[in-house]
């Protein structure tokens, strides 16, 4: 996630960064390329290269703006929708920590229950950017689980989930052994279920994107418009045709592979989530509920970028 100032008017022309132009560098350059031969050639053999009117273009540009538009709400929801689950994740995960308080009360066995228990914590949410991302440092999560643990979750299918079960088996010992009422056993697994509710929301996610033949309507009309607006505009702009068209292009290109990133929130690109910080905040504030004082900084960005 891209975390900087507003720039200003001078910087605002200069950054690369988060600006999507590494990746529609080479349509931009294509689309300028094919726009200086269709010039060239137009003035050389105007009998061979025509050009036409431009104002079907004025209607199809309008079009495919607010298609564009439509498509780059849509990944936006999902963008925000994303983050919005992440909140509650944290937001469940404090509170949680705040909840196992009742567990301190019951002596030493019921402080190594809480600690336990917060562990598991910590280490679902670093097993959920390791499962979203689909990689990830899986020794944020090993350092969190004893050795019969991390034998479980080598093993599991869905990693994530199987540390909520976990989280269940151990609010589950602890009513059986009287440690824990009814209420309070219903309060903390109330909890671990809202965990599992952010949990399956972000697979939806991940695994629902948007409909693939809209995606491909998009592409495709983009592509066309790019390809014929120098046919349009070779009578009236001459060789201003060539930069008319970059622009045009770096314009929908660019909205298209914003799009693209959005669609996806928890990705590795510049402008997906950063569920790796938001899973390293957790850790820090679960540690610190145990007492510990010994905590690393809170994430900050690196080049501008937060993961």
């Amino acid at each position: 996630m891209i975390v900087r100032d507003r720039p200003g008017l001078f910087q605002l022309f200069f950054i690369v960064r988060g600006s999507i132009i590494r990746r529609i560098l080479p349509q931009i350059i294509v689309i300028f390329l094919l726009s200086a031969l269709i010039v060239w050639g137009h003035q050389e053999r105007p009998n061979v290269i025509l050009s036409f009117s431009g104002s079907p273009f004025a209607l199809l540009g309008i079009a495919l703006s607010i298609f564009l538009g439509f498509r780059n709400n849509a990944c936006y929801d999902r963008w925000w929708e994303g983050r919005r689950n992440w909140g509650q994740l944290v937001y469940t995960a404090r509170g949680f920590a705040r909840q196992t308080l009742i567990l301190e009360a019951t002596g030493e066995a019921g402080r190594a229950a809480r600690r336990n228990l917060l562990n598991l914590t910590m280490a679902f949410s670093q097993a959920l950017v390791c499962d979203l991302r689909g990689g990830g440092d899986v020794s944020k999560v090993l350092r969190h689980l004893t050795p019969s643990e991390v034998e479980f979750y080598r093993t599991a299918q869905n990693r994530p989930d199987l540390l909520l079960r976990l989280m269940s088996a151990h609010l589950a010992q602890l009513k059986a052994a009287g440690d824990i009422s009814d209420i309070q056993y219903q309060m903390l697994d109330v909890s671990i279920g809202q965990m599992g509710a952010a949990h399956a929301a972000c697979e939806r996610l991940r695994n629902t994107p948007l409909p693939f033949g809209y995606t491909l309507l998009l592409h495709r009309t983009a592509y066309i418009f790019c390809f014929l607006l120098p046919f349009g505009f070779v009578d009236t702009l001459g060789w201003g045709s060539p930069f008319v068209a970059a622009l045009v292009a770096y314009t929908f290109f660019g909205l298209d592979a914003l799009g693209d990133e959005l669609e996806d929130p928890f990705s590795s690109h510049p402008n997906a989530l950063a569920i790796g910080a938001l899973a390293d905040t957790i850790e820090i504030n679960l540690r610190e509920a145990l007492g510990e004082t010994d905590l690393p900084p809170l994430p900050q960005p690196k080049d501008f970028v937060l993961m």
